[in-house]
């Protein structure tokens, strides 16, 4: 049966003030701030509130930047002028990244970085957030990247550190999000010994980022962090990993801080390429548009909505791309990601003209490259891309443009609508196929997981994040929930296993007011489960649904497809999650039935703290389409 359409959303909102986990005498009156919940008028519980008192401050809230004509109001001890007063370089790199507005760091502390440590002591501008993994660390970072369109900040130790780290780096490179990753390195003198925990980071990082280096002398500190936020936002952004030894930290620095990086400029596409954009579609009878990259926000989005609906364009999205345009839209026809439903990959393969805008028709996008025909499609091809490495990579475009997402947008929507579209009822079709796969079918077992994300579809608010990590689970909300606007959806688009819980801890400290949601497999959750403690510490009531069905469904499915009937290492013995949820002094539950799912929920919200509803699939429900069995059955029968 489907579940009743919920009552109107509760207003989701929180009260925040400065965090820092460091208390000096300087600040002996710091506020302690308020628990971010749902506006219901329940108090902090008293456990936290004495908590908090005792540790002497905040633990969460929003941070605000007074700025100056420079920029953010950087106090007295910030050097740009000709008086340089001696500063260790962990201040220097502090007073350096304060300098670019950064607002928040997520770190596991190492004694490799301990002078940068102490310069965050002191720091009000900058919130430090402690983590439990470095990975948690990582993946916090480029999701608070993604929805602050600025550079996120990692700090780990060396080794150990840097090797957990590099999850969230490989993430931040396919997700083209701008990452700054600092490792704190073995002093200089130690390099090259085999020394404890010694890594060679450049070596390391450098098939994963777009820059990797390593500071050799404490006065290069401010002129290599400048270039790393450069780095990192120029072009196609990316991630950049800076290995600052003990002693480059621990020296002492006279000189003044480098300039701010400049915003990055990117080109925009000229008269001509619009001429001949208008002139394709003009010739065009099915044409459609596939959007998708990393360089995106929400003027973007906006410009693309007023683009496809004047001009009745059919828009399909890259994978884990869906809220850059509301799915709401006439235009929408769904996402060309994994899990493609068959309709929409027929309509991709019928166009006559496909308009590539930011994406790079990766392997994700194109269906395994089958959607197009390298390196000479059928479809007439329009390819735009801001690194000009991707243009030609895999397809030859008909017309390849070099240019920003954000500035073609704007650009191509100043232009006119087309007063003869001809594909109008091309269009048309295209939506209706996206519309006739919005009802979940029947599924086996109790829980029928595709009504659980029509509910949260209605119940939830436009503004409401979504984050998910890897697996099959995945495939229900990306086909069953609507994304409404720009920067509700978070996932990897590495395929990392685990990026759910860390992402919606960031985007719960960035939106303190919004409601974030974030959906994990069994498998996928114990990855980075323990980062619940971070949302317990900070105070961000997250709500997270494992989608609990005992394996490791994605393997578990490719098995049976590749030699069904033998199974191996997929099974899964898992804890009671919801118990591990109270343990770590959040709200747990178990759903057996889609029935309880609603009122599981609304106790969720109104714990007021993070949450977790352990929800029991069948193994059997292996995908929106097909059970288990039937997959098994389609790959001996051939």
């Amino acid at each position: 049966m489907p579940l009743p359409r919920p009552t109107p959303p509760t207003r989701w909102s929180s009260k925040g003030g400065p965090t820092h986990d460091c208390r000096s005498e300087a600040n002996p009156n710091a506020r302690i701030g308020a628990l971010h919940r749902f506006d219901r008028g329940l108090d902090v519980p008293r456990r936290r509130r004495v908590r908090a008192a005792l540790s002497g401050g905040p633990r969460s809230g929003k941070l605000s930047h007074p700025h100056t004509a420079e920029g953010v109001h950087l106090g007295a001890a910030f050097l740009t002028g000709s008086d340089p007063i001696a500063r260790h370089g962990g201040r220097v790199l502090v007073d350096q990244l304060r300098r670019h507005r950064v607002d928040t760091i997520f770190t596991v502390p190492g004694e490799a970085f301990l002078p940068v440590l102490d310069a965050l002591c002191d720091e009000p501008l900058i919130r430090t957030v402690t983590c439990r993994h470095e990975a948690g660390a990582t993946i916090m970072a480029e999701a608070h990247a993604r929805l602050r369109g600025e550079p996120g900040v990692a700090l780990v130790a060396r080794g150990p550190g840097a090797t957990h780290a590099s999850v969230g780096v490989h993430n931040a490179a396919e997700s083209s999000t701008p990452l700054l990753l600092f490792v704190g390195q073995v002093p200089t003198g130690q390099r090259g010994r085999g020394a404890f925990q010694e890594v060679d980071i450049e070596a390391l990082s450098a098939p994963l980022a777009k820059w990797a280096v390593e500071v050799e002398h404490p006065e290069h500190l401010s002129q290599v962090t400048a270039r790393a936020v450069r780095v990192a936002r120029e072009g196609r952004p990316g991630p950049v990993v800076v290995s600052v030894p003990e002693d480059v930290l621990a020296g002492q620095v006279s000189a003044p801080d480098a300039p701010a990086a400049a915003p990055p400029s990117r080109p925009a596409p000229g008269r001509e390429e619009l001429t001949e954009i208008r002139s394709l579609l003009e010739r065009s009878h099915r044409p459609l548009v596939m959007v998708g990259g990393g360089t995106w926000n929400a003027d973007a989005a906006r410009a693309l909505t007023s683009w496809a609906e004047r001009n009745h364009l059919p828009v399909a999205v890259s994978f884990r791309r869906q809220d850059f345009l509301d799915n709401r839209s006439p235009c929408y026809i769904g996402h060309s990601g994994v899990g493609i439903v068959d309709s929409l990959a027929a309509r991709i393969l019928q166009a006559d003209l496909i308009i590539a805008i930011g994406t790079r028709l990766s392997d994700t996008a194109t269906k395994g490259y089958t959607l197009l025909e390298p390196p000479n499609p059928k479809q007439t091809l329009v390819h735009i891309h801001v690194d000009p490495k991707e243009l030609g990579r895999v397809y030859q475009p008909t017309l390849g443009i070099c240019a920003g997402t954000p500035e073609t947008l704007a650009a191509i929507a100043a232009t006119p609508p087309l007063s003869d579209r001809p594909w109008r009822d091309w269009a048309a079709a295209a939506r209706s196929d996206y519309e006739a796969t919005l009802l979940p079918p029947p599924a086996p077992g109790a829980v029928n997981f595709g009504e659980v994300m029509t509910y949260l579809d209605s119940r939830l608010p436009p503004e409401a994040i979504l984050t998910n990590g890897a697996g099959n689970y995945t495939l229900w909300p990306q086909r069953y929930y609507r994304f409404k606007q720009y920067g509700t959806q978070l996932g990897p688009q590495s395929g990392a296993m685990g990026y759910a819980v860390p992402a919606a801890v960031a985007a719960k400290l960035h939106h303190p007011d919004v409601p974030v949601v974030a959906i994990s497999g069994d498998g996928d959750f114990l990855m980075t489960g323990q980062e619940l403690a971070t949302a317990v510490q900070y105070d961000a009531p997250i709500i997270v649904l494992v989608v609990n069905n005992g394996m490791l469904a994605t393997i578990r499915m490719h098995q049976e497809r590749t030699f069904p009937g033998r199974p191996s290492s997929t099974d899964l013995d898992n804890p009671d999650f919801a118990a591990y949820a109270r343990a770590f002094g959040a709200f747990g539950a178990t759903i057996e039935r889609t029935r309880d799912f609603p009122p599981a929920f609304e106790q969720a919200v109104d714990s007021r703290v993070p949450a977790v509803l352990n929800i029991l699939v069948d193994p059997e429900a292996i995908l929106p389409h097909a059970t288990l069995s039937e997959v098994r059955r389609q790959a001996q029968t051939g």
